[in-house]
Order: structure tokens, then sequence, then C-alpha cells
């Protein structure tokens, strides 16, 4: 029989690993589209869907798994998440066409949302608080940050090596292990003074998040100030208000209002929903900037993210020891700053640029600033939570952490559109200024010689008109 101390750092260890695939699969399509897209023959408008469709159930279903576990049972609830992931997993990798792929990444994002806010919730519940529990958020954010990562280079190099199938096919055995140790290692639990569960409250709290999920991903495809964008923040708000009205009456409340009096959780979420705002979109638009700038391979995009992996499993072990010995204020501020600091610095890529200069130092800016700041605001959010809201605390901080995510996303995609757009339209603007007999529409081609050339002058470097 395994001791009670060696068993419970074995059951964070599988915790870590469960997450890491979770984590790992929100990254690690995003190399893979291209290849999906002419094998599956997806349309433009509809590829995003294959990230979209996995975000828009992972936030939307991160606030009820997180309290279902509490309710119904924390390892129950964490291995249904682990079957639906891996038979999800498995049907991506096998799917036939646009709709079946997306439909799979849904269940895949459903899964998730199950897994993720059980699993920490069962650490809560295992570490006592203080130096230990730390420790164990210490590795629980290493994992989080590596996987964010990592999901860019195992993405890049099984779709440069094997095929895209291969994305989703090595979550199954991951999945399959896992399913098989979690009774030996994990005890069941879960809060036993609730007497019923409140579906009304679910109901309305996952239909708000999910149309508020999807009104932020689809917004810039619709318009943000188009009639059909603000009907959606309309009903979300409607429905997010109807939640609120219904658990204050409630006898056994989905979500009980006394967790906001806890200052620690509530500026954590804070700080959760900025982070995920600053970091999701920052990883999308630097793969696009090295993939379709800097004409980065797959594989090369996801060897150069290693600097940003290795430094940030480093930080989070130290921020968790300065956590316990100062504070989780100091080490936070620190983290944010650094975070900051590399945006900021990012700001100046240019197109010729170089890996050396214009992406290690803020890489590595930005590895400080995840571990300097992960590992506080997962401590944080849970900080003098009781333990049989453990699931409920777990799936706030992972669902403001998601939404700020979905908003970084569509605010930088936004951003860089528009300027995109009003570039191109200002170059234009000077090249027929520059030449007045020209028109931007297409010229008829030249009279071709009988070498098969145009009637252009070949001279050295080029050609000349």
């Amino acid at each position: 029989m395994i001791a009670s101390a060696r068993r419970k750092w074995l059951a964070l260890a599988l915790l870590c690993t469960v997450q890491f695939m979770v984590v790992l699969d929100i990254a690690i399509v995003n190399v893979a589209l291209p290849s999906i897209q002419t094998d599956l023959g997806f349309s433009e408008g509809n590829l995003q869907w294959v990230i979209s469709a996995y975000a828009l159930l992972f936030g939307g279903f991160l606030l009820l798994g997180g309290r279902a576990a509490d309710l119904l049972g924390r390892r129950r609830l964490f291995l249904a998440g682990i079957v639906l992931f891996t038979l999800a997993s498995l049907l991506s990798g096998l799917a036939w066409s646009e709709g079946s792929l997306i439909g799979a990444r849904g269940l895949q994002g459903l899964g998730a949302a199950i897994i993720s806010p059980a699993a920490l919730s069962i650490l809560m519940t295992t570490f006592a608080e203080g130096k230990e529990r730390n420790t164990a958020l210490g590795a629980w954010g290493a994992v989080g940050a590596f996987g964010a990562v990592a999901g860019v280079l195992l993405g890049g190099v099984l779709t440069d090596l094997l095929s895209w199938p291969w994305i989703f096919f090595v979550n199954v055995p991951v999945g399959v292990a896992a399913f098989a140790i979690t009774p030996l290692l994990i005890r069941e639990s879960r809060d036993s003074s609730a007497r019923s569960f409140d579906f009304p409250g679910a109901t309305l709290v996952t239909s708000g998040l999910v149309v508020l999920v999807y009104a932020i991903t689809q917004g810039h495809g619709y318009g943000w100030a188009s009639a059909k964008t603000i009907s959606l923040f309309v009903a979300s708000a409607v429905l997010l208000a109807g939640f609120l009205g219904w658990e204050a009456r409630a006898k056994d409340p989905l979500m009980p209002f006394s967790i906001f009096r806890l200052r620690t959780l509530v500026g954590a979420n804070v700080a959760g929903l900025i982070m995920g705002t600053a970091m999701f979109g920052m990883f999308l638009m630097l793969t696009l900037y090295m993939q379709q700038v800097l004409g980065y391979s797959p594989m090369k995009t996801g060897v150069a993210y290693l600097a940003v992996a290795g430094t940030a499993i480093l930080t989070s072990a130290v921020a968790a020891q300065l956590v316990t010995r100062i504070g989780v204020k100091p080490v936070l501020v620190v983290g944010m700053t650094s975070l900051t600091a590399g945006l900021v610095y990012f700001t100046q890529v240019s197109v010729g640029g170089s890996y050396l200069s214009d992406l290690l130092p803020g890489f590595l800016l930005i590895a400080v600033g995840i571990g300097f700041a992960f590992v506080p605001i997962s401590i944080a959010a849970l900080a003098g939570v009781k333990s049989s809201e453990a699931g409920l605390a777990s799936g706030l901080i992972n669902t403001s952490q998601q939404i700020g995510g979905a908003l970084g996303i569509a605010a930088l995609s936004s951003i860089a559109t528009s300027t995109t757009s009003d570039e191109v339209s200002r170059r234009r603007r000077g090249r027929v200024r520059g030449h007045p007999r020209r028109s931007l529409r297409r010229q008829p081609p030249r009279p071709r010689r009988r070498d098969g050339r145009s009637g252009a002058r070949v001279r050295a470097g080029g050609l000349e008109n």
C-alpha cells in the first residue's frame, strides 16, 4: 500500500499530467491548421471553428464543471472528463469532414471543462494550505506554463514528422493510462452539505457564458457594432443577470455569493482575467508572425518557444517558494510587471526581424512573468476557500482566464486586421499618387517576346521597366 505522503505527490503528478494534456490541446492545433484545411477542405470562414468550438464549450462549462465536482464527487467528475476528452481526441483524429472535426473539438472542450476545475479542486483538498499547497501549485503552474508553449512545439513536430491527426491521437494513451491509475491514487470527495443540484442556476450560467464566449469569438467577423454582435452581448447579460437573481434566492445555490467575501479570491480572478487577455492573444500573434512574416516552419516555430517553456518552469518553482516567504502580492507585482515589459518589447518586431534581437529578450521577460504571475494567482484564487467550495473556486479562476483569453484573441485579431487594412490602403493610395497615369485595376499583359519573356529589359539584380 502506498504511504499517505507518497501517495499525495504521486496524485499530484497524475493531476499535472492530465492538466498538461488539456492545456496542450489549446495551443497544439494552431500550427496544424493549414494542413487540416488542405486535407478536409475547410473553407476560410469555417477553419477558425476548429479553435472556437473548443474555446466555446471549455469557457462556457468551466463554472458548472467546477461546482458539479463539489456536489457530485470530484474523482467521479475527473474520471468522466477524462473519458469524454479521450474519446473526443480519438474522434478528432479520425475526422472525415468539417462538421465531424468541429463537433469532436466541441466535445474535447466540454471534457476539458470538466477535468480542469475537478483536478484543481482535488489538488486543493489533498494538500494543506501553506507551504505544502504552494509547492503543489508551483508544480501546477509550471505545467500550465509549459503546456501552453509545448503545444506549439509538439504541434509542429507531429504535423511535420507524422500528420495532423497525431496531434489528437497522442492524447489517447495518456487518457487511458490516467483513467486506470486515478482510482489507485485519488480518493472520492464532495460537498456533503448540499441537498440538491441547482439545475436552473446551472442552465442560466452555462447558457450565459456560452453566449458570451460566442459573442467575443465571432464579434470581429460579424462586426463589433453590428446588430447581431450587440444582441448576443445583450442576451448574455440577460442570462447572467437572471443567474444572479436566481442564486440570490436559491436554497442550495450553484454559486454561493459568500465566496466573494474573500478579497484575495476576487483579486486573483481579476488578475487571471488580465493575464489571460494578454497571454492568449500574444502567443497567437507571435506564432503568426514567425510563420507568415519570418517564414518559420511549424517545427522551427515550436522550437523557438523553448526559451519560454524552459524558463517558465524554473520561475514557477521559484515563485512558489517566494509566495511562502514574502506573500502573494510582491511576487504577483513582479510577474505582471515582467509580463507587461515583454508585451511592450514585442511592439518593436519588424518585417526583417531576427530571433535573437526581436523575440528572445521578450520571450525571457514573458517567461518570468508567467511563472511569477500564474503561480500567485492560482494560490490566491484558492486561499481561504472552504473545502466544500474548492471546485467552485477552481471553476471561477479557470473561467476568468478563459474569458480573458477569448477577449485577448478577439481584440488583437481586430487590431491586427484593421491596422493591416489601413496600411495596405495607405500604400495603395501612395502608389496611385506617385503614378497618376496608372490605375489599381489589373493592367493588360505586355506583349511577349519569342524567348517567352515579357517586354522588360533584364538588368543586374532585377527587372528594369
